[in-house]
């Protein structure tokens, strides 16, 4: 499992909903230690990404315009 989250802000164009999802759902699994959804994981999942997509959308609303460079492989 990856622990790196796709840099979204000053992407050109501006990152759809679904790259928001995949980066919440990507956190939440690396932070959960999920790798799967089960029947007894799935809800917990779900209202996590809902609420970090949601956090993440209102973050990239509030910060200034700007390309942000990428970090740089060492």
């Amino acid at each position: 499992m990856s622990g790196n989250i796709t840099l979204l802000r000053g992407l050109d164009p501006a990152p759809t909903e679904q790259e928001i999802y995949a980066a919440a759902l990507q956190y939440v699994r690396t932070v959960g230690g999920v790798s799967g959804l089960s029947t007894t994981t799935k809800a917990a999942v779900d209202k996590a990404v809902s609420a970090i997509a949601a956090a993440t959308t209102q973050l990239l609303a509030d910060l200034p315009d700007g390309r942000v460079e990428p970090p740089r492989e060492e």
